[in-house]
């Protein structure tokens, strides 16, 4: 098979608003090294990180909600990434890949060539420290491109009849929230709060905690709440509403919090003495009021979850293939249209995932 030398990528050239996002046709076709694949991309998700990093809301110097800023972009914010370290531009984006191995390097076997593959989205070598991490679509490009490399152990072959773009809701958002239930321990009976889950990481939280049999209540908007019902929540709470009107305090054994903001401390209320609050964004708000009172007298665990632990992926490709969970798409754009489906995104009148096809 003879590969084009150039391909089409979105490159952020800087931190700013939509204008930051640039669709070449004339980028080089990047090269699998020794232990890495080549994947023509075939779909990739659109997620809050992308967003996040456009606008510089990974900065220090930035306190408000994601949305804020989501199409202008922040002044002032500085370039940080995921991994606190200055971001290099230019940058393909793209946490989410599905596509195919193409090509690869030295070390790593023709078989591979042809496999259906989803990249596991964050890079750690075995045995590895948390700090030694890349992010994909952060780090190194990503999958808003036609072609992308990546190691070989974290391009996962997956056997199932979903369609590229179904299968490209699944790295990001899945993987984040099946790690959180991981470090939480969610167990068989225990009750578990689910913020934000009408969003892509939420939903994959309600479906895969219920999949471990938990009693499942999720936080969302009155007008998502029958859809988030259908894919395994027990209960559904208005996102508007009183948390503390509605659940008793000490209540729930498990907080999975992709939102953040002003219901920090209501969260931690809800928690039985011993719970465990996990927490993988803050879209509504990083900063948050905490009285270390109720921290330690109840001897609650919180949780930063991003680096995935190993068995996260492995466990993901094999619940698809065995049909425990369910792809939630909600639209689909050309590579080409990413800014219109960012705006899409944005609105927030979606549930699941938004996808961009190659």
């Amino acid at each position: 098979m003879t590969l084009p030398t150039v391909m089409r990528a979105v490159l952020l050239t800087g931190n700013g608003g939509f204008d930051k996002l640039e669709v070449r046709d004339d980028v080089p076709v990047p090269i699998a090294d020794p232990g890495e694949v080549l994947i023509k991309i075939a779909a990739a998700g659109v997620n809050n990180t992308d967003i996040n990093t456009r606008i510089g809301w990974y900065s220090k110097a930035v306190a408000e909600a994601t949305e804020v800023s989501g199409a202008s972009g922040i002044a002032g914010a500085e370039d940080d990434g995921w991994s606190g370290a200055a971001f290099h531009f230019p940058r393909i984006q793209g946490a989410d890949a599905c596509g195919r191995i193409v090509a690869v390097g030295e070390g790593v076997q023709t078989s591979r060539i042809g496999s259906r593959v989803l990249i596991e989205p964050v890079f750690r070598a075995e045995g590895a420290a948390l700090a030694s991490a890349i992010y994909f679509g952060s780090e190194i490009d990503g999958a808003f491109a036609d072609y992308a490399v990546a190691p070989s152990r974290h391009a996962h072959a997956v056997d199932c009849a979903w369609s590229d773009a179904e299968l490209a809701s699944i790295p990001c958002a899945y993987s984040a929230a099946e790690n959180m239930l991981t470090r939480a321990g969610l167990a068989v009976g225990e009750t578990v709060v689910i913020t934000g889950a009408s969003g892509g990481v939420g939903s994959a939280a309600v479906q895969l905690a219920k999949r471990r049999g938990a009693q499942v209540i999720a936080v969302v908007g009155a007008n998502k709440a029958a859809a988030v019902r259908a894919i395994g929540a027990d209960q559904t709470i208005d996102r508007g509403g009183g948390l503390l009107t509605t659940l008793e305090r000490e209540s729930v054994d498990v907080v999975i919090d992709v939102v953040g903001g002003s219901r920090f401390d209501d969260l931690l209320q809800l928690l039985k003495r011993g719970g465990r609050f996990a927490v993988a964004g803050a879209i509504a708000g990083p900063i948050v009021s905490l009285d270390l009172r109720t921290l330690y007298l109840k001897d609650l665990r919180l949780l930063g979850c991003t680096v995935i632990e190993p068995t996260v992926f492995p466990n993901l490709i094999s619940y698809i293939e065995r049909g425990e969970i369910r792809p939630l798409v909600a639209a689909t754009y050309p590579l080409a249209d990413i800014v219109v489906a960012q705006q899409a995104f944005l609105e927030k009148s979606h549930i699941g995932k938004i996808v961009l096809t190659c």
